[in-house]
């Protein structure tokens, strides 16, 4: 990221307008147990933790309004109020996570990676700067590019069950509802997630 032409140049453009520097954080997110998804932040200093859930739910995780929270520690025993701004909580290194749905539990790791002292990149208290590619799954039929999840053949038979188009509109199972469409999330698959996966601005 630090020889990313273009955030150079948004970074210029951003010192440009008005409005005053704070700390700006950059923040690398990572999917707990499944290294394909991530995403890299920036966060102004002054935004709460709440600010950061709410963007991690639109972009991977609400599907049910379960609860979440943030803490740290070894066993993540300290709880962190989501009242807190990004800069009480986070120094260079540090780490916490982010816990959505205490049943069917998706674990996010968050740790800031890089500081500046400057004006935000957007009127967002949050600016995506980049995210993993959609990982590439193949048809459990005939290995073609898939776009369909069946839940049923995840839940009943552990098995990744991934359908192209075709398939999708033949495949038996239905017990569990039609098979939903694949985004670029961890949570794909559990619970009652379908989507979008899309930032919230």
């Amino acid at each position: 990221m630090a020889a990313c032409a273009r955030l150079k140049e948004s970074v210029t453009r951003s010192e440009e307008k008005k409005g005053r520097a704070e700390p700006q954080y950059h923040l690398r997110i990572q999917a707990a147990g499944l290294p394909e998804f991530w995403l890299d932040l920036e966060m102004r200093g002054s935004a709460t933790l709440k600010h950061l859930d709410h963007y991690l739910r639109a972009i991977w995780l609400e599907c049910c309004g379960h609860m979440s929270e943030f803490s740290s520690g070894v066993w993540l025993d300290d709880v962190i109020s989501m009242k807190r701004r990004v800069e009480e909580v986070f120094g260079l290194g540090t780490q916490v996570t982010h816990t959505y749905d205490f049943g069917t539990t998706s674990e996010t790791l968050i740790k800031a990676v890089g500081l500046r002292q400057g004006k935000p990149l957007t009127g967002h208290p949050i600016t995506l700067l980049v995210r993993n590619v959609m990982p590439a799954w193949e048809c459990i039929e005939c290995q073609k590019p898939a776009s369909w999840l069946c839940h049923e053949c995840l839940i009943e038979e552990e098995v990744w069950g991934a359908l192209c188009d075709e398939h999708a509109g033949s495949h038996p199972h239905r017990d569990y509802g039609e098979p939903v469409r694949l985004v670029n999330s961890p949570r794909l698959g559990l619970c009652g997630y379908d989507g979008p996966a899309e930032p919230p601005y």
